[in-house]
């Protein structure tokens, strides 16, 4: 289990790359038409990461409360499912109910919303303001498996309120860490080492 930090190079204010993506039932969700009213948790994932299982329960309850603040959530997941068939659509949708994730979870098959986000690792957190631009970029919490670190959301918590309060963006952020995203042979991109 070796850890990635992400490699994120938007800025704060800067508009996020819309998409559209399909989630594991088939439905297609955007982006711009998913947006919260004060904000909205884009987040790259997938099914077989022990990052994300170690958060998996906690992100899908601070989702629902996050919904209740007007902050939507939106997970995307970018993985090679032909080499990595446990991170496939099917699988998707039970890993949602299992977790209580009650929010999109998309399939980015071609890799290209990845890329457009810089997403590097799974987990890799983007908040973006009511108007889809970037607010905050950087890790859940200082939690890994196996650190015995409380799974709080403390960074993503901070953002938000800073976010909710319409608040600066925090600049200075730790970096999200995790597996690397599962890259189809050749379509590795240039900024992931």
């Amino acid at each position: 289990m070796a850890e990635v930090p992400s490699t994120f190079t938007m800025t704060a204010g800067e508009k996020a790359p819309e998409f559209t993506l399909p989630a594991g039932n088939g439905i297609e969700f955007s982006l711009s038409e998913n947006l919260g009213k004060k904000g909205t948790l884009v987040m790259f994932v997938c099914n077989h990461c022990p990052f994300v299982v170690h958060l998996a329960r906690q992100v899908g309850a601070m989702a629902t409360e996050m919904q209740g603040w007007g902050v939507n959530t939106i997970a995307v997941s970018s993985n090679d499912v032909e080499n990595y068939p446990q991170d496939g659509p099917a699988k998707m949708l039970e890993f949602a109910n299992e977790f209580g994730w009650k929010f999109p979870y998309l399939y980015d098959e071609s890799q290209e919303v990845a890329k457009s986000y810089h997403a590097a690792c799974t987990p890799d957190f983007f908040l973006l303001d009511s108007d889809g631009c970037l607010f905050y970029a950087g890790q859940y919490d200082d939690s890994r498996p196996g650190n015995n670190e409380l799974i709080d959301g403390r960074d993503l918590k901070l953002a938000i309120r800073q976010l909710i309060e319409a608040g600066t963006p925090i600049l200075d952020t730790k970096p999200a860490t995790g597996c690397n995203i599962k890259w189809k042979p050749g379509n590795q991109p240039d900024y992931f080492g």
